[in-house]
């Protein structure tokens, strides 16, 4: 009865937040208004508390702009996680423009959707890079799929192609790329191994519905979100050596979180 009430609860105040910050949004995104940036992060700040993500931070989103974040992904969850710590864009498949209510949600935070076909690639890296060039930080999940959340798998250095299309246009002739680590390290308090560690993933053969509703029933995860040090990335930077960098310091920051190794 109590994982019924539960649910009851969270569809509830998912519903009525979001029908009443919607109106908001729309007008903002019309307008051009800022307040379009800083409403997505309170509906995921409140989104994160009403499922149970209790999301610590480890170290601090860069100041330096152009600004690319980098990050490992374990689920949907992730856009809660990161979005609740700072206003920030998404780069998301273009499937997921399609799909219900995630693919609306994504709509109206202005995600950038792109495609896997190479013929839509150069202006899908134009529309990414003036989002950079805007001074909006950028999240990428550069694995291109969901992990089940205890390793990082290999990083595409083809998505790393905005910031190089970035570069010459930027004030100094650099972007950053800051290396994120997303960790889900506990449920109910307790250290969540691999046991428990499907509740946190959602590889891509496990549906959405079903793997929902048991993060629903569970509630109280815990959630690390480790920022390493930006890298600086210019004309001369080897992009397919940064985006070997960039893996293996997400990989730290997910193995240091898991094994219980951060400090504060």
């Amino acid at each position: 009865m109590m994982a019924g009430l539960r649910l009851l609860f969270v569809f509830a105040t998912f519903l009525m937040l979001t029908l009443a910050l919607l109106p908001v949004q729309i007008v903002a995104l019309g307008l051009g208004h800022s307040v379009m940036r800083r409403l997505p992060r309170w509906w995921h700040r409140i989104m994160c508390r009403v499922l149970g993500l209790k999301v610590r931070t480890h170290g601090r989103l860069s100041e330096d702009r152009p600004l690319l974040l980098v990050s490992n992904h374990i689920s949907w969850k992730d856009i809660l996680v990161l979005g609740s710590v700072a206003e920030l864009v998404f780069i998301a498949k273009s499937e997921v423009r399609t799909w219900p209510v995630l693919g609306w949600l994504a709509r109206l935070q202005r995600s950038v959707f792109v495609e896997r076909r190479r013929r839509n690639t150069g202006a899908q890296i134009s529309e990414v890079s003036a989002r950079l060039l805007s001074g909006e930080v950028v999240v990428l999940f550069a694995e291109g799929t969901t992990s089940d959340g205890n390793r990082v798998m290999p990083f595409n250095a083809s998505l790393f192609g905005a910031a190089s299309a970035a570069v010459p246009l930027a004030p100094d002739g650099r972007v950053h790329i800051q290396p994120v680590s997303i960790a889900y390290v506990g449920i109910h308090g307790m250290p969540m191994g691999r046991y428990h560690r499907p509740v946190a993933g959602w590889p891509g053969d496990v549906a959405l519905g079903p793997h929902l509703l048991r993060v629903i029933r569970h509630g109280a995860i815990d959630v690390e979100v480790v920022f390493a040090e930006a890298i600086p990335f210019d004309a001369a930077t080897d992009r397919k050596k940064t985006a070997r960098l960039v893996e293996a310091r997400v990989r730290e920051g997910l193995i240091r979180a898991l094994s219980g190794k951060l400090n504060g």
